[in-house]
Order: structure tokens, then sequence, then C-alpha cells
């Protein structure tokens, strides 16, 4: 079954290697807004930022109005997914995937976040069962965050020292990060189909289509 969000990056072509060097500096402005892997607020592999704080507070209002009401707050959807789809081109950038500078907020750029239209009606068991449901995920996702952080370290140095990243290792670090931005949507109660463990979901990551904002 198809996963309700979807991560799509094109292919880099020739590396920047000046850029990728100061890449970790680079970085920073957007860290503090929508964080991304290993840089941001919070504890733990995967930070958010200041937009990002928001998103979270936005979905715990949400979790409760659904409970109550069988629908979110009207209002608070657009901004989870204008934080999503910024926090995917950045973490792009971050993770050495591309190496065009990311814009703030929406804009085109080379990597986007396919994410579902709001349900018309929300899958109450699924919504109330959502901080237990999402225990597998993060455990899960905490082990391969843990391994992509030694990933993007040997690619900067491939990348700064040598201008390549390997095939492998830039197709790896692209479905990882598909996986967690499955499951921070699926957290933020932007859609409830329950988000695949498979990371051979990206394998279409590469196709062009219509960018989702």
């Amino acid at each position: 079954m198809k996963d309700a969000v979807r991560f799509h990056v094109e292919p880099p072509g020739a590396r920047d290697r000046w850029g990728t060097l100061f890449r970790p500096i680079l970085v920073i402005p957007h860290a503090i807004l929508v964080g991304g892997p290993f840089l941001g607020f919070g504890g733990g592999a995967y930070r958010t930022g200041a937009l990002g704080l928001l998103a979270i507070t936005s979905a715990i209002l949400d979790w409760f109005a659904i409970l109550f009401t069988g629908r979110p707050i009207a209002g608070l959807q657009p901004l989870k997914r204008l934080y999503l789809c910024w926090r995917a081109r950045v973490m792009a950038y971050a993770c050495l995937l591309r190496d065009e500078y990311p814009p703030f907020g929406d804009g085109p750029y080379p990597a986007w976040l396919e994410l579902p239209t709001e349900p018309d009606t929300r899958d109450f068991k699924s919504v109330i069962l959502r901080p237990l449901l999402l225990l597998p995920h993060l455990i899960v996702l905490f082990a391969l965050l843990m391994f992509t952080l030694l990933v993007c370290i040997g690619g900067w140095f491939s990348i700064v020292f040598k201008g390549t990243l390997a095939d492998s290792l830039w197709r790896f670090t692209r479905d990882v990060m598909a996986y967690a931005l499955r499951v921070e949507a699926y957290a933020l109660l932007v859609h409830d189909q329950f988000p695949s463990f498979s990371l051979a979901e990206g394998a279409g990551a590469t196709a062009v289509l219509a960018r989702q904002s």
C-alpha cells in the first residue's frame, strides 16, 4: 500500500564542495526555525525548531479537538503542512541530498514533500491511540538516525575532499529522511494512515511530480 506521505528528491549533479564545507554553518538559520536531523531544539537526533514547536502544540490541541468534536481545529493544518514541507527541504540540504540553499518558507526546490489532503472524517481509534502507535516507529527511527549521522559525516568528508557521494549512501539517507517525515506527519495528525516501516518506499522519490506545499 502506498504511504500517505512521500518525500521526493531529484538526484544532484556535480557536487558543491565549498558549499558542503560550510554546510554545518549555513544550515543554522533554517535549523532554528524548523530544525532537522541532529540540529535544532529538543533532545535526541531528530530535533525541531521554533515553527516545529508551534506545529507540535497545534497537534496536541488537535488531538483533544478530534477526541471531543471529531475534527481538528480549523486553521491549524496549514501551519503543520508548511512546517513539514519547509522541514523536508532543509533536511535534504542538511543531509547532503542537494546542494542548493533552500528557500525560507515556501518556494521551489528540487526536494519536496507530497502530503495527503485533509481527511473528511478522522479515525477516532487511531487518534486516541496515536502516542502508543508511534512508539515502534520512534524506536526504529532512533536507531536509523544514529546510523545516518555516521553516514552524513562520512558523506561530508567524501564530498569535501573527493567531490562525490556514493549512490548507495545517497539513497539510504534519502530513504531514512522519507521514513522520518512519514512518521512526523503521522505524529502531527496530518492524516490517520499508519506509516509503513519500509525504507524501500522512497524508491520512487526521483520521479518528476508536481511539487506539493
